[in-house]
């Protein structure tokens, strides 16, 4: 059995705060179908070490001058060693930002002793076991390849970057090459150097032997100057050896037939009595209109601001919306301030099992994303018979199949695109909404469409276990 070593920040359902987690989670068990055996090292966060019952010190040491010890536990399907460094890793609040709400001063030293604690691993320092891939998830675990490199293992261990936001960079000022023991000769524009700082993505892209990213329309969308968030050169230079690999959903975990948070349904027209469940949790009255909801991170790429822009034409349709997150200040006002109508209701923060009752509920799911790498929310939605109402971008376009004529002609549509990503397109897409919403039959056959449509990880799985084998070591 091929032996993978994932590394990541996050991982569900341990720790959690956006899709990531949810793809680390799912991986191992997905990919164990084909073969692989997924091992996943996780920072020791205080919610992760209280997961831990009996693990086995495999690694203790120190690195960039902090004392660490390596954990293999068992927790639930997931096979973890957990990076134990209490003075980087023991805080309570959020993983990646401090009481101020911006990121921890040190996160440029916790990430890189992630990465280079992995290396160390993929070099065999854990004495009875060692990886023959390396797969690294964001800038989080970009230094792997040049701590690999810096300790002899490049062809040793196959490694793979997976892209799933480029948006975040991992950036660090130049002042702590030394500190995180990087080589001044590779801060160039050759190297990790990115206009004068440090930064572990581009590490990652430059040095890793495969990339890959969640859909196929977002690898795409990475080499353009639009999307590429100033790497779209790195991306164009690397273009043979990246591919799109859209991301699955746990069908375990996003089951309405089995689903304990909600009333399990195995058609839609077990959806009627979770929308009423919904409406009264959140105090909205029955409608004529169709229910959307949002779960999500409340940030301007999100699309949020087109939402508020464009609610007036979904309300005046007898729509109502629901929704659940957080993020932007002005944007939680600007949703709090129209959840004054009563067929508005919003919560801010996160809750698992009502995100769960929320999208089982709704008639709509609403991803009006400026970009979106791939998107977990709108899979969910197909899954539970939510329509999805998306913009035309990244997995969006690959997961979603437009009620155009030709798409309701044919008999194939799940859900509603729109573009150009505007509050005016997203008005004409409510008003789209809102017809077939009226026309029973065809909302129906819709559901219908959306509740069959694969949404699991069985394809991609095979595409990773393709990759895996190709950049293992032949030995």
């Amino acid at each position: 059995m091929m032996q993978v070593l994932s590394v990541a920040s996050e991982c569900a359902p341990l720790i959690k705060t956006g899709g990531l987690a949810d793809v680390v989670g799912a991986l191992p068990a997905a990919m164990a179908a084909e073969g692989v055996q997924v091992r996943t090292v996780l920072p020791g966060y205080p919610a992760v070490m209280q997961a831990l019952t009996d693990p086995t010190i495999v690694l203790t040491g120190q690195s960039l001058g902090v004392p660490f010890r390596v954990l293999a536990a068992q927790v639930g399907d997931l096979d973890l060693l957990v990076l134990d460094a209490p003075q980087l890793f023991d805080r309570a609040g959020s993983i990646y930002l401090g009481p101020n709400g911006k990121d921890w001063p040190d996160n440029p030293l916790r990430f890189a002793l992630l990465s280079q604690v992995a290396a160390r691993i993929g070099v065999g320092a854990i004495s009875d076991w060692q990886p023959q891939v390396i797969h690294a998830h964001d800038w989080q675990a970009g230094l792997v390849p040049e701590y690999l490199h810096g300790l002899g293992g490049s062809g040793k261990v196959g490694t793979i970057l997976t892209i799933h936001n480029i948006a975040f960079h991992g950036l660090a000022d130049a002042s702590l090459l030394n500190m995180l023991q990087l080589s001044p000769a590779r801060m160039n524009r050759d190297g990790f150097e990115f206009w004068g700082r440090i930064s572990a993505l581009k590490a990652g892209l430059i040095g890793a032997d495969r990339l890959t990213t969640v859909s196929p329309t977002y690898a795409e969308e990475l080499m353009t100057d639009a999307f590429g968030m100033g790497l779209d050169g790195v991306m164009r230079q690397r273009r043979d050896v990246l591919s799109g690999i859209l991301n699955g959903i746990d069908e375990a975990a996003w089951n309405p037939a089995t689903d304990p948070t909600i009333k399990p349904y195995k058609t839609t027209k077990g959806k009627t009595a979770n929308k009423a469940a919904l409406q009264a949790e959140f105090g909205l009255p029955t409608s004529d209109g169709p229910l959307c909801v949002m779960v999500s991170r409340l940030t301007e790429q999100k699309g949020v601001d087109l939402l508020l822009d464009a609610l007036p034409t979904l309300l005046a349709r007898s729509g109502q919306l629901i929704v659940l997150g957080s993020g932007a200040t002005e944007l939680e006002e600007g949703l709090r301030n129209a959840a004054r109508d009563d067929h508005v209701g919003v919560r801010i923060g996160y809750d698992e099992a009502l995100s769960h009752r929320i999208i089982a509920g709704g008639d709509c799911i609403l991803v009006p994303s400026r970009f979106e790498p791939c998107g977990l929310t709108q899979m969910y939605g197909l899954r539970y018979g939510t329509i999805p109402l998306v913009a035309l971008t990244g997995g969006l376009a690959d997961t979603v199949i437009n009620a155009s004529p030709a798409g309701v002609l044919a008999g194939v549509a799940t859900g509603i695109q729109f573009n150009p990503i505007t509050a005016d397109a997203l008005r004409s897409a409510f008003t789209r909404l809102c017809d077939l919403y009226a026309d029973g039959p065809l909302w129906a056959r819709l559901q219908k469409n959306a509740m069959s449509h694969p949404v699991g990880w069985g394809p991609s799985a095979q595409a990773y276990a393709a990759l895996y084998r190709d950049v293992a070591p032949s030995s």
